[in-house]
């Protein structure tokens, strides 16, 4: 239908919209007046855009969506966290979690459908990559986060470690983030936005040319190549020297230190010798390592490490 090709406002970036105000002959301020409405006062019709022109908001409404999604469903779980689930309009399902604390709010977005590292032991490879996510549907999962807040209350924290491979979807994640991260935008300052990555070296070295101070995140999972190309296919490609030069090329460029997620699991890379040989990979770069204990999916067959 018509409204399947239909942009979402979510998508756009400052200089798109000036043109696209300038080319249907509204003066520039329009474009502060749209943002204002989208983004600090989150419409979901352009009918309640007040002082917007009647015939700006029927071009507005005949070109952008300012919702592409629908909400699923909404699980709260014991530590008040919240799980959302997303149905795009192609039918394409993907999660975003709500994530409460005493000093932070942070949300968990997706960059893709499905996932097409398949980690062994990870559930949202499974059924293989079915799509990329495009930069207003990132942008608009924050959006739905923030209709479940309670007034008053905003979006401290992103993490983009939902669904998929961010690096593998680099376009449009870092279009998301300059639209998260813009004052005119969702204003969330870069030091409090995290990108996680299975680690691919000639994307991380682009995001360190990138102006902005993201923190990255890299999924380990185990400290040598034979042990890391069993429970992620995707390291077969490049070797853990490459992947550690890529990280202190990042550190070099930013002086953001990176954090390793190393998920621990029972009987595969939870032994002190993993440990040390961890320990051993961490010393060699500027960097936090972050233990995460494995949270179990059915079909894997790993297990969680004992908590000693």
């Amino acid at each position: 239908s018509f409204r399947d090709r239909m942009e979402s406002i979510l998508g756009y970036s400052q200089e798109e919209l000036t043109a696209w105000v300038k080319g249907h002959s509204y003066p520039g301020y329009r474009v502060k007046q749209i943002q204002e409405w989208v983004y600090r006062k989150h419409i979901d019709t352009w009918e309640r855009a007040g002082n917007l022109p009647r015939g700006l908001r029927e071009d507005l409404s005949r070109d952008f969506l300012l919702r592409q999604g629908i909400l699923q469903e909404a699980v709260e779980c014991d530590d008040q966290t919240k799980k959302l689930l997303l149905r795009w309009q192609d039918g394409a399902l993907t999660e975003t979690v709500y994530i409460p604390e005493a000093e932070r709010r942070t949300v968990c977005v997706s960059t893709q459908v499905g996932c097409p590292v398949r980690c062994a032991f990870c559930a949202s490879g499974l059924t293989g990559l079915e799509r990329s996510l495009k930069a207003g549907e990132i942008v608009e999962q924050l959006f739905r986060v923030q209709e479940q807040m309670e007034p008053g209350q905003r979006i401290s924290h992103v993490v983009i470690m939902g669904m998929g491979e961010p690096l593998a979807n680099y376009e449009n994640t870092l279009r998301a983030i300059r639209i998260l991260n813009a004052e005119w935008g969702l204003g969330i300052g870069a030091r409090h936005i995290t990108v996680s990555t299975v680690g691919l070296p000639s994307a991380i070295r682009k995001l360190a040319q990138e102006p902005m101070q993201i923190t990255l995140a890299v999924s380990l999972h185990a400290a040598t190549d034979a042990l890391r190309e069993q429970l992620i296919p995707w390291a077969v490609k490049f070797k853990l020297k490459e992947l550690f030069a890529s990280i202190e090329y990042y550190y070099q460029q930013t002086y953001r230190e990176v954090t390793l997620e190393y998920i621990l699991l029972a009987g595969v890379n939870a032994s002190l010798r993993d440990a040390d040989e961890l320990a051993r990979r961490a010393k060699g770069c500027r960097c936090n390592v972050n233990l995460i204990n494995y949270n179990e999916v059915a079909q894997t067959g790993f297990q969680p490490a004992a908590p000693e």
